[in-house]
């Protein structure tokens, strides 16, 4: 069994991390029976470098780490069989016209496991007037199969408030639970709706979102801003193997209330008020003391001497 170096182990857990998957592995999870046939598809890859035409799978199994399984040269569809892994035979390739996929045509239990594609993309800079270049491996989301005699389930999906302190801070949680599914592996995804409005995507910076797996059911906590000035419904979709199942129920998430002011705030209007209402009292006053003045006019005593 092949397991890739040490240092190149590390770039390729750090380019899982850091990079988007930017590869497309349609299937979430893939459930078959041991001496069934299973395919994995891989698309996205005219993104790759064309001077170097290799799409690579790995295999990731929970206990271990990534085995490079296949190196397909996607010009011709030669495969590299210098690598020395148990499983070598058991792979092989074949063309869709839109990427080369991963074959198993026997499965075996010792093939369960989640299968990754990967390739070299090329990108060109300029940099003081010159062309260069450099490489970075992008990645599929991964495909894991499941070798099982069971059948696949659907799952029960509902929608629920989460208590939170996130409430009172301008925001609200939102919880959404997928339960008695086969396989367990799901992917959960939001949308909002406003009074009268369209059912929208979530905006792309809002909110976190936390799961919690544990047999039979997985849990997403989804963290989201009020909105100011309207009040939305969530609704909650589970991607699943058996298709997409979207909870029966929705919850709303009223729109922030008018700011209270603060009893700092009330006491500096009132001071402000109290200032106001005594310079119109002296503006009053003083505007009738000129009034009275003006009025009277100066007095004048006048004398005739004989």
């Amino acid at each position: 069994m092949l397991f890739l170096p040490a240092a190149a182990l590390c770039c390729l857990c750090s380019a899982l991390v850091a990079m988007a998957a930017e590869l497309i592995q349609k299937d979430l999870t893939l459930t078959r029976r041991a001496g069934e046939t299973v395919s994995f598809s891989c698309g996205g890859t005219d993104q790759c470098d064309s001077e170097r035409p290799f799409l690579f799978w790995l295999q990731k199994k929970d206990t271990e780490t990534f085995i490079l399984i296949l190196d397909i040269d996607t010009t011709n569809g030669n495969i590299d069989r210098r690598y020395n892994h148990s499983q070598k035979d058991d792979f092989s390739a074949v063309n869709k016209g839109n990427g080369w996929e991963l074959l198993i045509q026997t499965v075996k239990l010792s093939h369960s496991a989640t299968y990754y594609c990967a390739c070299r993309k090329q990108v060109f800079v300029t940099v003081s007037f010159t062309v260069g270049g450099y490489g970075y491996f992008i990645f599929g989301s991964g495909t894991k199969l499941y070798v099982t005699d069971e059948q696949v389930v659907k799952p029960v999906v509902s929608v629920y408030p989460a208590a939170s302190r996130a409430h009172l801070e301008g925001k609200s949680s939102l919880l959404c639970l997928a339960s008695a599914m086969s396989p367990p592996l799901v992917q959960f995804s939001w949308k909002r709706q406003k009074k009268n409005g369209p059912l929208e995507d979530l905006p792309p910076a809002e909110g976190e979102q936390l799961e919690l797996r544990e047999p039979g059911r997985t849990v997403a906590i989804r963290v989201v801003d009020r909105d100011a000035l309207y009040t939305y419904k969530y609704r909650c979709s589970v991607r699943h193997e058996g298709g997409k199942v979207e909870a029966q129920t929705e919850q709303e998430v009223s729109a922030l209330p008018p700011p209270v002011p603060s009893q700092y705030q009330v006491k500096l209007l009132c001071v402000l008020y109290t200032v106001l209402i005594v310079k119109s009292l002296v503006y009053c006053c003083g505007l009738s003391l000129l009034m009275i003045l003006r009025n009277k006019g100066p007095s004048t005593n006048c004398t005739h001497a004989d």
